[in-house]
């Protein structure tokens, strides 16, 4: 039977260099710290007062941006570096994660929006972005998902459309499922200038100017993620703030999407794994001598997580090093969400069935964990992706792979 002592290596890891290694280590010890503000959110996803004091949120703010953006002296510069690659940011999320993924969703910072900018932004673009964020310490939010139309960025109707007198850009349309878009001050909106697959164009938008609108959806679960409708009634874009305009159009609009989504999906992933395992580790605590079933079924779970997080980990690595393999992506992502919502169930089983009730922390990552489901893609269209990878044989391309992250 395999367990998560807090502060221990995780199972599945395997080695890590030293600052990988102490970058796991620190994120485990500031975790806990995410636990009272995690339950707070849920109660009230505007009761973000007193997150950026917390060492976790300062570190994962800092983490997030650019070298040349980051306060000297804060924290080790040895933890950043290692936190700005992707192994590095999935050992973050997991163990931060562990303490409580609303907080890490509510705190300000560049989210998706900022792996546009690095992907598509020309010098200028990514200045006035990251000097605007980091000087107010801004939420910022990603609109691609649209109603009815899903994240099919193919399919959008959102409009980019010429202003009068040639000087700029209007958007109009809506988005949907958004996440911190009722809260965010600036974001990256995907909209259609022309047909075809090459027609769709990302703009930067700030939600002060006229014509935006947004508004809360209702949420079950991982409230702090603040899920929103956007609305564009002729919105003004400046003619600068339409990246990518100095790139070809097959190297921009939907291929920053798309890259920006391959980089985020393994923090998803590990945002469930760390869910999982905290499930797993709450009952560890509530109930330390399980009979021999319950023990046998916690191993069972456990070994499965370390398993997924194993291939996780090697999917970051190749990132890291280049190699992006969409659907060993999705199937690590599809994994990592099954296993947080099986946590949960075998948590109310062995706990009994007052738990639900009587078990506030239980109760609620028992309806945060549903999310992962619906973020970054549904697990039917991961398996979709997870067969075309294997029909084609160009789903185990790299490396060693652990059995059990395929679905």
């Amino acid at each position: 039977m395999t367990n998560s002592d807090l502060g221990a290596p995780l199972a599945g890891v395997g080695a890590v260099d030293d600052s990988l290694g102490a970058l796991d280590r620190f994120c485990a010890e500031v975790a806990s710290d995410f636990r009272r503000p995690g339950m707070a959110l849920d109660r009230d996803p505007d009761d973000t007062g007193g997150l950026a004091d917390l060492p976790g949120v300062a570190f994962l703010w800092l983490a997030m941006l650019p070298r040349a953006y980051q306060a000297a002296g804060e924290f080790p510069i040895r933890l950043l570096n290692a936190a700005g690659t992707i192994q590095g940011s999935v050992i973050m999320i997991e163990r931060l994660s562990h303490g409580d993924p609303n907080v890490i969703l509510a705190a300000p910072g560049p989210s998706l929006s900022g792996q546009v900018i690095r992907a598509l932004a020309s010098d200028a673009q990514a200045d006035w972005f990251w000097e605007r964020i980091t000087r107010r310490r801004e939420c910022t939010f990603f609109g691609l998902t649209e109603p009815g139309k899903g994240s099919a960025a193919g399919e959008l109707t959102c409009t980019l459309s010429p202003a009068p007198g040639g000087d700029g850009w209007l958007l109009n349309g809506e988005k949907r499922y958004i996440g911190n878009g009722a809260r965010a001050q600036v974001g990256v909106v995907f909209s259609r200038r022309a047909p075809g697959p090459w027609g769709v164009e990302a703009v930067l938008v700030d939600t002060g100017a006229p014509g935006f609108s947004a508004g809360l959806l209702p949420t079950v679960g991982l409230r702090g993620t603040r899920i929103s409708w956007l609305r564009f009634e002729d919105v003004p874009i400046r003619a600068d703030h339409l990246l990518g305009a100095h790139l070809t159009p097959t190297r921009r609009g939907l291929r920053g999407a798309l890259q920006a989504l391959y980089r985020f999906r393994p923090g998803i992933a590990a945002m469930a794994l760390g869910c999982a395992q905290a499930a797993c580790d709450h009952v560890g605590v509530q109930r330390p001598m399980l009979p021999k079933a319950g023990q046998l079924r916690m191993s069972d779970l456990l070994d499965r997580i370390a398993a997924v997080r194993c291939t996780m980990h090697q999917v970051a690595a190749d990132i890291d090093h280049g190699l992006v393999n969409s659907h060993r992506i999705g199937a690590v992502k599809v994994e990592a969400a099954r296993l947080a919502e099986e946590a949960t169930l075998l948590a109310a089983d062995l706990l009994g069935p007052a738990s639900l009730v009587e078990d506030r922390w239980l109760e609620k990552t028992y309806r945060d964990v549903r999310a992962f489901e619906l973020m970054e893609g549904t697990t039917n269209l991961h398996r979709i992706s997870v067969f075309q990878g294997l029909r084609k044989g160009t789903f185990l391309n790299s490396g060693d792979h652990c059995v059990g992250a395929a679905g």
